[in-house]
């Protein structure tokens, strides 16, 4: 497979995209992005066993290598699991040199970014991801944090990695579940920015789900693509950014109200494209039919395409109050405007919320 290099251009914080095949065994991929040669490995009790040995291998001429293993699964993403790198970090005497890897999924990648922008008020960080959704979407762009109780993702920090290390082979060993939830945040691009990338997985997802080596590679660049021209153009979410998020305000009522990690995220997020769907066609943005397309693709790639059945509108309207998107006092949605094209809007009628509430 050809190598595809993409940048996220932020100045002099730019970094590369590394998307290909045997990567995590590479060490120019990694040893250039380093600041010492002082490393610190966050990885969870599922990837350690099945990808720390070629990680090893890339890393071996550094000095100091140390290795945390956490809790596998949404629910250890909290202040608690983080504070175990920190210990880690603090018992091996790292410096404001080192630099954190995270090994992991979304959940990992969050936490170690989150750590290297808070120890010693920042330090650099690699990003390696194992899962499909975080090859396409939380490990670039720099989100970075925790969840708390009452609201997913709600105490972090924007802070971007020194590159993104995407080897595809990782994905062989990834749940079909796992796949699924990840091809979420591939359809969400095509939704939100590329109708002819929707029209292309619509022809291509049965060789997305055989995991056709070529097929994933294809669609990994051009998420990564869409999500870097993205953030370039707005690294902090004031603006454009937000339309990245598209279903995700539904989605995180879902997970937070259920528990985390009893929805994976892209479960979550499958129905709540579904549901902003429901709302962007009561608003006369997009017909029938094309609602229909959005619902029949998520539901081939083996998603969820309604909520469960003990979300009442009053228990999704509770959780979306305190979404990050809500602004003095109004929320706020990304919808759909046109097929292929998102916005952030608070303007909807409240009745037409509640319908779509009520309809699922």
């Amino acid at each position: 497979m050809t190598l595809r290099t993409i940048t996220v251009d932020l100045g002099d914080r730019s970094y590369p995209i590394f998307i290909g095949e045997n990567l995590l065994t590479n060490p120019e991929y990694f040893l250039p992005y380093l600041a010492a040669s002082q490393v610190l490995v966050v990885t969870n009790e599922t990837i350690d066993p099945l990808y720390s040995k070629q990680l090893r291998q890339a890393l071996a001429g550094v000095a100091k290598l140390d290795w945390v293993v956490l809790p596998d699964g949404e629910q250890f993403k909290t202040l608690e699991t983080l504070n175990q790198i920190f210990d880690s970090l603090l018992t091996g005497k790292h410096n404001r040199k080192t630099t954190l890897v995270a090994l992991g999924g979304g959940v990992i990648g969050d936490m170690t970014g989150f750590a290297a922008a808070a120890y010693q008020r920042g330090v650099n960080f690699i990003q390696v991801p194992t899962t499909l959704l975080s090859q396409v979407d939380s490990s670039v762009g720099g989100k970075t944090g925790v969840n708390h109780a009452l609201g997913k993702n709600m105490i972090g920090a924007f802070y971007q990695p020194r590159s993104v290390i995407i080897d595809t082979q990782v994905l062989a060993t990834l749940p079909d579940r796992e796949l699924s939830a990840g091809l979420a945040e591939v359809i969400k691009y095509g939704l939100i920015a590329d109708i002819q990338f929707l029209e292309w997985l619509e022809l291509n997802l049965e060789r997305l789900l055989a995991r056709d080596s070529d097929a994933l590679a294809y669609a990994i660049e051009v998420s990564c693509k869409t999500k870097a021209w993205v953030v370039s153009q707005d690294e902090h979410e004031s603006g454009i950014r937000a339309i990245l998020n598209l279903g995700h305000t539904f989605g995180h009522a879902i997970e937070s109200s259920q528990g985390y990690g009893v929805w994976v995220h892209g479960e979550a997020v499958g129905a709540g494209m579904v549901m902003a769907a429901d709302l962007s066609n009561r608003l006369g943005w997009i017909d029938h039919q094309f609602y229909r397309r959005v619902v029949n693709l998520i539901k081939a790639a083996g998603l969820p395409i309604a909520p469960p059945k003990n979300m009442t509108p009053e228990v999704f309207l509770s959780y979306m109050s305190v979404d990050k998107k809500v602004l003095d006092g109004s929320l706020r949605l990304v919808l759909l405007r046109e097929p292929g094209k998102a916005v952030v809007t608070e303007d909807f009628p409240a009745e037409l919320l509640q319908q779509t509430l009520m309809a699922f």
